[in-house]
C-alpha cells in the first residue's frame, strides 16, 4: 500500500497543510476512496469525498491563484547536478567514439547487445500488422497528412516602393532528429506526428530514434509509420545517448541540425545541453509533463469529465490535470466518484492516482472566470465541455491544442484527428506553439532592388547609417548612387 499526500492551502496563514489523499493498492490496481478538502474562507476546511483538491476561485486572491497555475516543480538544480556527473560524460563519450559508446550505454540502461545501432529503412522488411491497426494507423495518416499539407506557405512578392521587391521564401531543414520514446508506453502515434510534416516539407535526411526491445528489434507500429512516412534512418537507441548521436551524428548516424520529439527529464536535458554546445543543433520546444485543463459546465457529462481528465493522468505520474467547472448547477461530487470509478479499472491506475495527487478542480462563477482561468494557466490540452464550446473560441489566447465540444475528446487529437501532438507544456503555451510544418522549415528573406528602386530608397538608408555612424553602411548605397548619376551624366552628353 502507498499513501499518496495531497497539499491544502489555509487562507488566514497563507500556508499549504498535508492531508491524506487516499491509500492507493499496487497490487489490486485501483484507489481506495479517498477525502479531500474544499478550502473556503478562512482556515475551516470543508471534507468532500473527491479525487482531487477543490478550490473556489472567487476565494482566493491574485498570489493563490498564481500558486494554483504553477506546475509541480521540476528540480533543475538536481537534475543539472546529475548532468554534470551523468549526462556530461555521455554526450563527451558519444562524441568521442560514436558508434561504440552508444551500443555500450544502450547494453547497460537497456539490457540490449546491438550489432548496429541504425539501419537503412529501406533495407528493413515490412511490418505486419494486425488488419485493423494498419487501418487505425492509415486513417490517422491521411488525416495527420491533409491537415500539415494544408500549411504549405505561399509566397508572396511585395514591392514596398518602386522597384524594390521583397519576398519570404521557405526551404526545408536538411536533416532532422525524431525521437520516439520508449519507456511505461511505446508510442507510434508520435512516430507518426513528427515524420508526416518531415515528410511534407521534403527533409532529405530523417532519422528516428527509439529504444529497441530486448531483442535488438523496433516496434512494428513505430516502424511501420516511420516507413509510411518517409524515415530514411532508424537509430535503434533511447535516453541521452540517442540525442547525442543524432546531435554529433556517429559512423553509421547522419548528423542532424534539429532535434524534436517528447522524452523524460533526462532526455530534455540533454537537448537543453547539445543545444547549447559546439553540435550546432536545435530543439523543437522546452518540454515538461502531459498535462490537460477540462472546462465544462452542467451540461457536460460526469462521465465525459472523468475519462478526459484520466486519459491524461494516466500518461504518467507527473502528469497535470485540471478541472474547472463554471457556474451553477454542477455535482462536483458525481464527477468525484466517476474518476475514482474509472481510475479502479485502468490499467495505468498507479500512474493516474499519483497524477491525481498534485491536481485540482477549480470552480468558477461563469465561463468568463473560467476562460480567464486558463489563460493564465496556459495548458497543453484544453478541453471546453459546455453548452455552445464554439462561442468562446476567440477568447483562448493561451492554449497547446484546443478541443471543443462534448464530443472532441483529448484522445483524438493525440491520434487521428490531424492535428499535431506535440505540444508546449509547463506554461510555454504562453509564447510557443506546437510541432507544425512550419517547425521543419527555415524561412529566407529576399530583397532585389532597380536602379530607380536605390534612387528610390537609397538616400533613406544613406540617412539612417549616418546616425548610426557605420560610414561603410552609408557609402554602400552612396557609392552605388554616384555610379548611376555618373552613368546618367555620360548618356546625356
Amino acid at each position: 500500500m502507498m499513501d499518496c499526500r495531497l497539499l491544502c492551502f489555509n487562507k488566514s496563514s497563507g500556508l499549504f497543510c498535508t492531508s491524506n489523499f487516499g491509500l492507493f493498492d499496487a497490487h489490486r490496481s485501483r484507489i481506495t476512496k479517498p477525502t479531500f478538502y474544499l478550502p473556503k474562507s478562512g482556515s475551516f476546511f470543508h471534507t468532500v469525498k473527491c479525487s482531487m483538491r477543490s478550490y473556489r476561485l472567487s476565494d482566493l486572491n491574485q498570489s493563490e491563484v498564481d500558486n494554483l497555475k504553477a506546475r509541480p516543480r521540476i528540480d533543475f538544480s538536481s537534475i543539472f547536478s546529475v548532468v554534470s556527473l551523468c549526462l556530461d560524460p555521455i554526450v563527451d563519450d558519444v562524441r568521442g567514439r560514436g558508434d561504440a559508446a552508444v551500443k555500450e550505454y544502450t547494453a547497460r540502461f537497456d539490457k540490449v547487445e546491438l550489432d548496429n545501432i541504425v539501419e537503412d529503412i529501406n533495407e528493413l522488411p515490412d511490418p505486419e500488422l494486425e488488419e485493423a491497426v494498419q487501418e487505425a494507423f492509415d486513417v490517422a495518416y491521411n488525416n495527420i497528412f491533409a491537415f500539415h499539407a494544408a500549411q504549405k506557405p505561399g509566397e508572396k512578392i511585395i514591392e514596398n516602393m518602386t522597384g524594390v521587391r521583397c519576398k519570404r521564401v521557405a526551404r526545408s531543414i536538411a536533416s532532422v532528429g525524431l525521437y520516439v520514446p520508449g519507456g511505461t508506453a511505446v508510442l507510434p502515434s508520435t512516430a507518426l506526428m513528427l515524420s508526416v510534416p518531415a515528410q511534407i516539407a521534403g527533409c532529405k535526411t530523417v532519422v528516428l530514434a527509439t529504444p529497441p526491445a530486448r531483442d535488438g528489434s523496433i516496434c512494428k507500429e513505430v516502424l511501420y509509420c516511420a516507413k509510411k512516412a518517409g524515415v530514411t534512418h532508424i537509430l535503434k537507441a533511447g535516453g541521452a545517448q540517442a540525442i547525442s548521436a543524432m546531435a554529433w551524428g556517429t559512423e553509421s548516424c547522419p548528423k542532424v541540425e534539429k532535434i524534436y520529439g517528447p522524452g523524460n527529464q533526462y532526455v530534455t536535458a540533454a537537448k537543453m545541453i547539445l543545444q547549447n554546445s559546439e553540435a550546432m543543433v536545435s530543439i523543437d520546444m522546452p518540454a515538461g509533463p502531459s498535462e490537460v485543463l477540462v472546462i465544462a459546465d452542467k451540461h457536460a457529462s460526469p462521465v465525459h469529465i472523468a475519462s478526459d481528465l484520466l486519459s491524461q493522468a494516466e500518461h504518467g505520474p507527473d502528469s497535470q490535470v485540471v478541472l474547472v467547472l463554471a457556474g451553477d448547477g454542477i455535482n462536483l461530487d458525481v464527477i468525484h466518484e466517476e474518476i475514482y470509478k474509472q481510475c479502479q479499472s485502468l490499467p495505468r491506475g498507479e500512474f493516474a492516482s499519483k497524477a491525481l495527487s498534485h491536481s485540482f478542480t477549480v470552480l468558477a462563477r461563469n465561463m468568463v472566470e473560467a476562460i480567464n482561468f486558463s489563460n493564465m494557466y496556459a495548458p497543453e490540452h484544453l478541453i471546453i465541455n459546455v453548452e455552445d464550446a464554439e462561442k468562446w473560441e476567440s477568447f483562448i489566447e493561451n492554449a497547446g491544442s484546443v478541443f471543443l465540444g462534448q464530443w472532441a475528446p483529448e484522445s483524438v487529437g493525440d491520434y487521428a484527428s490531424g492535428t499535431n501532438h506535440v505540444l508546449p507544456t509547463y506554461g510555454y503555451a504562453r509564447m510557443y506553439g506546437g510541432v507544425s510544418l512550419d517547425s521543419f522549415l527555415k524561412y529566407i528573406t529576399v530583397q532585389s532592388l532597380t536602379e530607380e528602386g536605390l534612387r528610390n530608397l537609397g538616400p533613406y538608408v544613406a540617412t539612417m547609417a549616418d546616425v548610426e555612424g557605420l560610414e561603410a553602411h552609408k557609402r554602400a548605397v552612396t557609392l552605388r548612387l554616384q555610379d548611376i548619376e555618373a552613368r546618367q551624366t555620360s548618356n546625356w552628353r
